[in-house]
């Protein structure tokens, strides 16, 4: 599939088309980011390992990321990454004001209500980081392997761009939450997530190839990033 020309910006007055399935993404993307905050105060077993609730829905995210990449590019793509760090700053901040409110009476909620809510600064500031940096990286990855190999290959530059978004996301968030803590375990938590979550999108890949081979046929799009600024911070250039 041929790639679209990119489109010039819209004369005044003129109206811009909407994505149907660039905004579902956009907002399914969001809203994973947000849970699998809130699902990391579960800690479960599963035979040998112990792991929290984060793990089973933060990959889809990585996920939507090389389908947002694939199809629209790194710059829609940016624009979404930082659309969830706001989000999660949002969720964070309007927690904490909740938090302070005077509890009611009758109410003895308060003590679950801190704990799911009331994450540690450093392990919040870990986790918004983490997920900024290495977001970005898998997109970055992926569209750089994309024009590199033409366009194809789709499910080897997925998971090469997954392990290298988990890797860069472990690196930034366990010593930022977890320095003085985890001790000689930090290393193996690093590499656990990495490993399982990875292993998340392998699994998963031919439910993903599926739906991006339907969004392109859909949207008739099949960007690639040639000649464009991959500067993290350029959030304003989506063309």
């Amino acid at each position: 599939m041929k790639n679209n020309p990119i489109p010039g910006p819209p004369a005044p007055g003129q109206r811009v088309a909407l994505s149907l399935p660039f905004v579902l993404m956009a907002i399914l993307f969001n809203v994973c980011l947000i849970a699998s905050n809130l699902f990391e105060t579960k800690i479960f077993t599963a035979g040998m390992l112990t792991l929290t609730g984060g793990v089973i829905i933060f990959p889809v995210s990585y996920i939507l990321n090389d389908c947002i990449v694939e199809v629209w590019g790194y710059r829609k793509a940016r624009l979404v990454i930082w659309t969830g760090f706001a989000m999660n700053f949002f969720v964070v901040a309007m927690a904490q004001i909740v938090r302070i409110l005077p509890a009611a009476d009758f109410w003895d909620g308060g003590a679950h209500f801190d704990y799911i809510f009331g994450l540690a600064p450093r392990v919040t500031l870990a986790s918004l980081l983490a997920f900024l940096s290495g977001s970005t990286v898998n997109a970055y990855i992926m569209s750089k392997m994309k024009i590199a190999s033409h366009g194809k290959r789709f499910s080897l530059r997925a998971v090469v761009s997954s392990i290298g978004g988990e890797t860069v996301d472990s690196l930034v968030f366990f010593p930022i939450a977890f320095w003085g803590l985890a001790g000689n375990e930090m290393l193996k938590l690093m590499l656990l997530q990495i490993f399982l979550k990875t292993a998340y999108e392998v699994i998963i890949l031919p439910v993903t190839n599926i739906v991006v081979k339907a969004v392109k046929k859909y949207e008739g799009a099949d960007a690639f990033d040639i000649g464009i600024s991959y500067n993290p911070f350029k959030i304003t250039d989506i063309q």
